[in-house]
């Protein structure tokens, strides 16, 4: 199993940006594809990035590409998540999400938010306009 903390969350206005941090608890995390999951007040939880095991390989949803880059270090068992020129409907609870892939191809990450198996509790990100 593995435990993820979320940090990095808070208030930004429009064009500013904001970097988000996962740390995980465990030794076997390069086994993890991770994930950055967000949900905004009465809408469904959305895809934001994925990162693969080795790093080696990332996807994004379209509205955010260009401006979200994830990244990862093995070595301090943390995820990040580097957002620049946020938009006001950036606003939303980011979630941190892991899925076990140590038997999925080394650029494997999943898309789908229901496939990741181990969640954080989530940050807080407000983009004032």
């Amino acid at each position: 199993q593995v435990q993820l903390v979320e940090s990095g969350g808070g208030l930004v206005q429009a064009g500013g940006s904001l970097r988000l941090s996962c740390a995980a608890s465990g030794r076997t995390f390069s086994s993890y594809s991770m994930g950055w999951i967000r949900q905004a007040p009465g809408k469904e939880r959305e895809f934001v990035a994925a990162i693969s095991r080795t790093g080696g390989a990332t996807g994004y949803v379209d509205r955010v590409k260009g401006r979200f880059t994830i990244s990862r270090d093995n070595v301090k068992n943390t995820v990040y998540l580097q957002m620049n020129s946020l938009k006001p409907e950036d606003t939303a609870v980011y979630y941190c999400a892991a899925r076990n892939s140590q038997y999925s191809r080394t650029d494997y990450y999943p898309t789908d938010w229901t496939r990741y198996d181990y969640w954080g509790q989530g940050t807080q990100v407000t983009v004032s306009s």
